[in-house]
């Protein structure tokens, strides 16, 4: 097994890149911010610096809330940095451009138009004649498997062949760069793995136009799959913490004992950023607007259960713990973090071990669970302590939602600061520290 990020060639690679190839897209210190309620900027992405050349499909890898769909959707120019350039073909970027083409992460087709009109779409403001429209979509749904099907409605395909036709949709106007937003992640398994191996086959036979690809992802084995180089980004704000070559000919195979090794060393870094993250709250403890992973107490309780029963020790690999619960990074990552912070696991490179709180949880009554539960929140999570005390100075015992949501919005992200409620609102519900009337918005004993 791979060492820590920095002890291999595969870890994070410092060098210029060697592929002499020209730039397709290049962000040069870009930097993004959303304005607080209090009008004081919220940074979103720092100091973004990435080069996309010809001939490569570089991978953006991150935890959810690490800025990877906005720095994306300032790569297709559909928002403005507000620091830094964005240069495509070696010209500034201002809006969008043609030779930009999009994949989102759904389908967002319209469901009264049919496959081939729908494709057609993606030659709305080309000018060209209906015919030549005609003829450009109609290869397009060959190229990705959905000839036959051009009369169909959306309601009548499957999620996978609905994400064909926005790759369709994509790839008529003869994109040059092309930008894809998980465009796996709302597909099961087989059906992702199918349409990723149709698109690489497109790519490797050069039966399109592109010339290079930048793809989001939260799924590491994906990233390694499909990239030849990635970028691993780490939140609040965004910002690239390490790169990785990926030296693999295509097409790979996750049995390979150097694409293990990746993957692997994706997970260390990884682990290791969530370990950052979660330790740097301790710094925080006291402060109001420490952001609270999107993850159930049910969830935690299940994922506890299955800790204490994987070793007997309660020690294993995250990677381990993903496969066995059929997790995906993306629902595992936040359960760890979550489990950090309450201080019942301990993140260390690539593993999570219960501490001596979380033995004791995964064998105590549930009435002992709770208990225990509620000491730990309410010493960790500042939000859930202070909303507890509201509702101590108040007579009545009741506060509205509106009044945590505006002040976190002073601290944070208005999504972030959702997320952060969301769970707060559970945590509290199960430890028995207080009630939430969703109908009415607000909080009670």
């Amino acid at each position: 097994m791979p060492g820590p990020a920095r002890s291999s060639a595969m870890a994070v690679d410092d060098a210029p890149h060697a592929n002499p190839a020209a730039p397709v897209l290049e962000l040069d210190h870009v930097g993004m911010a959303f304005a607080r309620p209090s009008g004081e900027p919220l940074p979103v992405l720092v100091d973004i610096d990435v080069t996309l050349r010809k001939g490569e499909i570089l991978g953006l890898l991150g935890r959810s809330g690490s800025g990877k769909s906005t720095l994306l959707r300032v790569a297709a120019g559909l928002a403005r940095p507000t620091s830094g350039r964005v240069l495509y073909r070696c010209a500034p970027l201002a809006g969008p451009a043609e030779g930009i083409a999009v994949v989102f992460q759904t389908f967002a087709l319209y469901p009264w138009l049919t496959v081939l009109a729908n494709v057609e779409l993606g030659l709305d403001a080309s000018g060209l004649p209906p015919a030549v429209v005609r003829e450009r979509a109609m290869s397009a749904i060959e190229m990705t498997g959905l000839d036959g099907f051009e009369s169909a409605f959306p309601r009548e395909l499957s999620g996978g062949m609905r994400q064909r036709v926005g790759f369709a949709r994509a790839l008529v106007s003869g994109p040059k760069l092309l930008l894809m937003d998980e465009p796996f992640s709302a597909l099961d398994v087989l059906t992702a793995e199918t349409l990723r191996s149709d698109f690489l086959d497109l790519w490797t036979q050069r039966q399109t136009p592109i010339e290079a690809v930048l793809v989001v992802t939260h799924n590491i084995e994906e990233a390694v799959l499909m990239c030849d180089r990635i970028h691993v980004l780490g939140g609040h704000p965004g910002h690239i913490v390490a790169t990785l070559n990926v030296p693999l000919s295509r097409p790979r195979n996750r049995l390979d004992p150097a694409f293990r090794a990746i993957v692997d060393t994706l997970y260390g870094i990884l682990t290791a950023r969530l370990a950052e993250s979660a330790s740097g709250s301790d710094a925080v403890r006291g402060a109001f607007g420490l952001r609270l992973p999107a993850v159930s107490s049910h969830r935690l309780v299940g994922f506890l259960d299955a800790l204490a029963a994987a070793t007997r020790d309660g020690h294993t690999e995250l990677a381990s713990m993903a496969t066995s619960l059929m997790l995906k990074p993306d629902e595992l990552f936040p359960i760890a973090a979550a489990l950090h912070l309450l201080a019942f696991a301990e993140l260390q490179e690539r593993t999570i071990k219960l501490t001596a709180a979380g033995r004791m949880f995964a064998h105590a009554a549930d009435s002992e669970r709770k208990k225990l539960f509620r000491e730990h929140v309410v010493q960790f999570v500042p939000l859930i302590a202070h909303i507890r005390e509201v509702l101590d100075e108040r007579e009545g015992h009741r506060a509205p939602r509106a009044r945590f949501e505006l002040e976190l919005e002073d601290h944070l992200h208005r999504a972030d600061a959702e997320t952060t409620l969301r769970s707060a609102i559970d945590w509290g519900r199960y430890a028995g520290l207080f009630s939430y009337d969703d109908h009415t918005r607000t909080f009670g004993d």
